[in-house]
């Protein structure tokens, strides 16, 4: 799924830091701009209360970046992905699948290792350093990651884990997982959801060895950067993995939504990939983005050992998938317990046809709240954060109505609507106001 790797594009809260006319829960619409005291600068994500954050095992002393709710703790270790017959698991089984059969190694054994147990606690090096990702780059903020502290983190893509795999030796792997990362809310984000990555590279025998007359092509010269090329890549390797990282994929997608599928490709930037596209699929007569991917930065692969190859990456969300190929309406529903969802998973084999049957649908409960902007910075990310600490996932959308400025003291109100839904009952104003 493009949209993460485009992603390469907190303190404490206190419950009094809004007015006490003023509730998350529960506030009519006719609340909006009350006179509500100015949230304070620490008007973040909640944290937990203790000076360290216990987690899989391990203590993280806390700092000034450490901004990981209780909430989204709670969904460490959870690893939908693993879950037999979960909708992910389910594209999860079928991406793996696809790779055994189809490629193979010299032994006849499977070429690709799929590692899906990696921890999601990276540190800030993985996530970011190890990609090329610039220090001032608009991905490391906390307004958009879950950071312990300064040193680790949430991984926020599986891309993190690519140094490292290549690293230890491999040049074939995919690797999957949950990522976290702080966004919007609304039917298609959550804070937490699942990623694949894939990574291949080539030896100057492997990309070279089925070209006719082959024996004298190279993988690098010392030349210029280009729209098509890396300065060390030779334009004859590039196109070769250019065009064995598209067909790879259009395989793969072919293989999940079946044949004649129309495949068109998008120029991109990623830090980590030179060239670099976006993947659209056209499913059910609409252009959909599924992936992002490209040509991996030399500079990252010769930091990791493998100075002597090129390859390609790709990032997928499973999420993203299994929503098309399902037909599901809400990234919420991934993350329910409701036997009514997941009994409609289940089934002889990994590649059995399923449209999802929508549950109940209960009405909606709307309900709008402002406050004054603190002074110090300010992200809407922190509010959206805090609505899902003491919401959950009864929340379904939050929307930015009116923003206000004060002719006189330049102070700024914020306005949101907050959109709940029960999933399984009729949701009341009284019960939603305690």
């Amino acid at each position: 799924m493009a949209m993460l790797w485009k992603f390469m594009r907190v303190a404490k809260y206190s419950k009094t830091a809004l007015s006490p006319k003023v509730k998350v829960r529960g506030i009519p619409t006719h609340s909006r701009h009350s006179s509500s005291k100015s949230a304070p600068s620490d008007f973040a994500a909640s944290a937990p209360c203790s000076n360290t954050v216990e987690l899989l095992g391990k203590s993280y002393p806390q700092d000034d970046y450490s901004n990981v709710t209780e909430k989204i703790l709670s969904k460490v270790g959870k690893n939908l992905h693993n879950r037999k017959h979960h909708p992910l698991w389910l594209i999860k089984e079928q991406v793996k699948e696809h790779f055994y059969k189809h490629y193979l190694g010299r032994r006849g054994t499977p070429l690709f290792s799929v590692y899906d147990g990696l921890s999601p606690v990276v540190t800030v090096q993985q996530n970011f350093d190890s990609l090329l990702i610039p220090q001032n780059h608009a991905s490391r903020r906390k307004e958009d990651n879950y950071y312990l502290n300064r040193d680790h983190m949430l991984r926020a893509h599986t891309s993190a884990h690519q140094w490292d795999l290549i690293h230890s030796g491999l040049d074939a792997f995919l690797a999957v997982g949950d990522v976290y990362r702080r966004d919007t809310i609304d039917n298609t984000h959550y804070p937490v959801f699942h990623q694949m990555e894939g990574v291949r590279l080539f030896s100057c025998h492997e990309l070279f060895s089925s070209i006719k007359d082959g024996e004298g092509l190279q993988l690098f010269e010392q030349g210029h950067r280009t729209a098509h090329k890396q300065e060390c890549h030779t334009m004859e390797a590039v196109r070769l993995v250019e065009f064995n990282l598209k067909q790879v994929l259009t395989k793969l997608m072919t293989h999940i939504f079946g044949d004649g599928l129309q495949v068109r490709w998008v120029d991109c930037y990623f830090p980590f990939t030179h060239p670099s596209f976006e993947m659209e699929i056209n499913f059910q007569g609409e252009w959909m983005e599924v992936l992002g991917c490209g040509v991996m930065e030399q500079q990252l692969v010769n930091s990791a050992g493998a100075q002597d190859k090129i390859g390609w990456a790709f990032g997928l969300g499973l999420e993203r998938l299994a929503m098309i190929l399902y037909d599901i309406p809400d990234i919420r529903l991934f993350w329910s317990e409701d036997e009514r969802f997941l009994k409609q998973f289940i089934g002889p084999h990994i590649w059995q046809k399923i449209k999802f049957q929508p549950l109940s649908r209960y009405p909606p409960l709307i309900n709008d709240i402002s406050f004054w902007l603190p002074s110090e910075t300010y992200s809407q990310n922190d509010f959206y954060d805090l609505v899902r600490t003491i919401g959950g996932d009864l929340i379904e959308k939050v929307v930015l109505l009116d923003e206000f400025a004060h002719p006189k003291t330049k102070k700024v109100s914020h306005c949101y609507r907050i959109v709940y839904r029960h999933p399984e009952r009729t949701l009341t104003q009284d019960e939603n106001s305690q």
